[in-house]
């Protein structure tokens, strides 16, 4: 079998897996900028929203800094994969970018 692999044939967020006679192309990790495998600890980089944590790049809780994130009024910070969002607190609806009582 030939390392087809061996030349790197593969995109920038994607890894390369030898098969007997062939070679595949995998996505890498969403948490991953760059990458040497499958998973979120064989990222080369993290990708924004994503810090390297115990070998692993990890997502950020950004609703749990320090400085808060969401800072209208009557607005909660809701944590999502590499990322956020801000939503009406229970009770409230937005018109028009502010959190109105329902």
């Amino acid at each position: 079998d030939l390392d087809e692999c061996a030349t790197f044939p593969c995109k920038d967020h994607q890894y390369c897996l030898n098969t007997d006679g062939s070679f595949s192309c995998k996505a890498c990790d969403a948490s991953c900028i760059g990458c040497t495998g499958e998973g979120s600890e064989k990222c080369k980089s993290c990708a924004s929203g994503y810090v390297k944590e115990d070998e692993k790049c990890t997502d950020i809780d950004e609703c749990n800094l320090p400085e808060k994130v969401c800072t209208k009024e009557n607005q909660d910070c809701v944590n999502t994969s590499g990322s956020y969002k801000c939503v009406c607190s229970e009770g409230f609806e937005d018109k028009d970018g502010t959190c109105l009582q329902t």
